[in-house]
């Protein structure tokens, strides 16, 4: 017991405010494109050839961030350098539009009405539905919960039961034989809700887009209110979407 104790003191306070974790994040990181297309060579569509999930098109250049995988396929393509990641987590929007950048532009997040952030207050309640995911945006979930990010410190948690739940986050691609579910789960939470859409599965169906297994995304009878984009994204990128969208600094 006593070494645990030594351990601990030793180990300080290991909970990171939003901006020292963003400063730490590791250099291979790749948060929110940015977009030169002056740098554009005529006639060249390599970008786009080389992109798994047709995230890209030209005239003007942009980037749908709810189709991108985050890979580096485009930049490795591009011979001018046009599109570069940087390291910034910031990607979440409520407007699935605002996804499509075609600059150096940060998507917008709305915050709730005043209505909504009265009644859910400094309290966020959410249930997570894994609608056909890898597992990927689920373990960046279950991260949100560890010492270093600490999810609950914001008021906000993940309950067991829709019942219980102020929202729902949904993960994955949305599988045929997980829609009934998913649309349950939706009408169990009493009213008003929101719905979170994390990962590219949740939004576009990912690099599963097109299957005749899956929907695609949240299907469109059930209302996102915020994407999170990523493939997964980082525990941050859903930290900063869920923050902004309460209106918390």
């Amino acid at each position: 017991m006593g070494s645990l104790i030594r351990t601990r003191l030793r180990q300080g306070n290991r909970t990171a405010s939003l901006a020292a974790a963003a400063n730490a994040l590791p250099e291979r990181f790749r948060g929110r494109p940015s977009l030169d297309p002056a740098r554009c060579v005529e006639g060249c569509r390599a970008c786009v050839e080389a992109c798994p999930t047709e995230a890209i098109a030209l005239e003007p250049l942009r980037i749908d961030l709810g189709r991108c995988v985050f890979c580096p396929s485009c930049t490795e393509a591009c011979p001018a350098g046009a599109i570069t990641f940087t390291r910034d987590p910031r990607l979440a929007a409520t407007e699935r539009a605002s996804l499509v950048i075609t600059g150096d532009d940060i998507p917008l997040v709305a915050e709730l009405d005043r209505r909504m952030k009265r009644i859910f207050k400094r309290s966020l309640r959410l249930r997570q539905v894994s609608a056909g995911g890898a597992n990927a945006s689920e373990a960046e979930l279950a991260a949100l919960g560890n010492v270093v990010f600490d999810l609950s410190r914001f008021g906000v948690q993940f309950v067991a039961s829709p019942r219980h739940a102020d929202g729902m986050v949904v993960t994955g691609p949305v599988s045929v034989n997980m829609a009934l579910a998913l649309r349950k789960t939706y009408e169990a939470i009493p009213a008003p809700k929101i719905v979170i859409a994390v990962g590219t599965e949740a939004i576009s169906g990912g690099l599963y887009r097109g299957s005749p297994d899956v929907l695609g995304g949240v299907p469109e009878d059930i209302p996102v209110d915020l994407y999170i984009p990523g493939h997964p994204p980082h525990p941050l990128t859903i930290l900063d979407g869920l923050l902004r969208l309460l209106g918390r600094p």
